[in-house]
């Protein structure tokens, strides 16, 4: 990259530098780097049990870091609860939707917005989130009385209350059909068209090749490639450890 386009890039927004993190004598992560720009989306892939979880776990704040730092727009992140962490602008989803089970679908979107001070505006912000994620007209709904990619339209609602800065999809698409899929897709692309970076963890590839600008592979805590996804997916490293040789 020449001087000069360096000297216009944005600053970055997600900074996270020489991350490492341990269980007992397992090497879970190792001096992983990450730089991520306002609003871009990133797609981070590696087979089973290579950190990727880990690594968006030290990120979110639910494990703590033994080694780096993670920076959220010029701010530090090290030591802060993953509450703090979503009132300063970054918000995730987990494998597993974890709604509210006696709460209706409203409810459940009003928490974050309760929890982030704004009991006045809650309903009517709440409403609006559902709208977005086409989930309005099951406002009044239970969580189990939802379809699975409704579960996960509600994840994404509860995720994007305080409207974050960053979004992390944890394998938002997990056991989706191809049409449910795309669904999700075009959710997570309205987003990031309104100002939202995303990063997003996923195994079906067609979704994070049509959703990623870069992406990045892990393998054994490691980061071992980072760039435009053709190319990555190109590498024969990433093909050996992650897409297997033909």
């Amino acid at each position: 990259m020449s001087a000069a386009l360096q000297a216009t890039d944005p600053a970055p927004l997600l900074r996270a530098e020489k991350v490492g993190k341990r269980f007992g004598g397992f090497v879970a992560l190792a001096e992983v780097d990450l730089v991520l720009r306002p609003g871009e989306r990133l797609g981070l892939i590696g087979p089973n049990g290579s950190g990727k979880s880990t690594f968006v776990n030290c990120i979110s704040g639910d494990f703590a870091q033994h080694d780096g730092s993670v920076t959220l727009a010029g701010a530090k992140l090290d030591g802060l609860k993953p509450h703090a962490r979503a009132r300063r602008g970054l918000a995730r989803t987990f494998q597993l939707p974890q709604p509210f089970g006696s709460l209706t679908v409203l409810e459940n979107v009003r928490v974050p917005l309760l929890f982030g001070g704004h009991a006045a505006e809650a309903t009517e912000r709440a409403m609006a989130c559902l709208e977005q994620v086409e989930l309005a007209a099951k406002a009044t709904k239970l969580p189990r009385e939802l379809t699975q990619v409704e579960q996960r339209r509600l994840e994404l609602a509860r995720a994007i209350a305080l409207h974050p800065q960053l979004l992390i999809a944890d394998e938002a698409m997990a056991g989706l059909s191809h049409a449910e899929v795309d669904q999700i897709l075009a959710l997570l692309l309205r987003l990031n068209a309104a100002g939202t970076a995303v990063i997003m963890i996923e195994h079906i590839m067609r979704a994070v090749t049509e959703f990623s600008e870069r992406l990045i592979v892990f393998v054994a805590g490691r980061k071992i490639a980072d760039g435009a996804p053709r190319e990555v997916l190109a590498m024969p490293e990433v093909e050996g450890a992650y897409l297997g040789k033909q």
